[in-house]
């Protein structure tokens, strides 16, 4: 799903994003909800990027990458938590191209998103390259998602996976 976010372009810079677990849902511009399986997953696109709410029996799971006031968690380069009963796991990635390789690449991934049925995409009004995008899936008994944040002024794009899955417990 593609939409036009209906907010200013509040985050401006790759380096603005921060990361947080557990937050409480923040307002959101769009939402998709997902059932994957047994578990509900909402996609949401923030005036300030992303959060992703997962919820099922065993409990429930907070991802936010935003511009968040007084933050004081930069986004980081991985983590690898537990979380209850499951396994944590974030990736990110910053990219900087070329102008022309920016919008090749922003028009690559609005695509792929926009027609995924897991998938949900935001255009910020001013540049048809600023956007958020998120893609979640279901497979092997884990909830996966990625994420992808332009700034087109910086020709960067901040690219996450995460990974959220069971604890194993080691075989005796």
């Amino acid at each position: 799903m593609l939409t036009t976010l209906k907010t200013a372009y509040t985050d401006t810079r790759a380096s603005d994003l921060a990361w947080a677990l557990g937050r409480e849902p923040l307002p959101a511009l769009a939402v998709l909800d997902l059932e994957l399986a047994d578990v509900h997953v909402q996609l949401r696109l923030l005036g300030a990027s992303h959060q992703v709410l997962l919820e099922e029996e065993r409990g429930t799971c907070s991802e936010t990458v935003a511009c968040i006031p007084g933050s004081s968690t930069p986004l980081p380069l991985g983590v690898a938590k537990r979380i209850g009963d499951w396994e944590y796991e974030f990736a990110a990635h910053v990219e900087t191209l070329s102008h022309g390789s920016f919008a090749g690449r922003a028009q690559e991934l609005l695509a792929l998103v926009a027609e995924h049925p897991h998938g949900l995409a935001g255009t910020f009004p001013g540049s048809p390259h600023a956007f958020t995008a998120m893609l979640a899936q279901r497979e092997d008994g884990q909830v996966r998602w990625r994420t992808w944040h332009a700034y087109p002024q910086e020709g960067r794009l901040v690219a996450t996976r995460t990974r959220v899955g069971v604890r194993m417990t080691a075989a005796l």
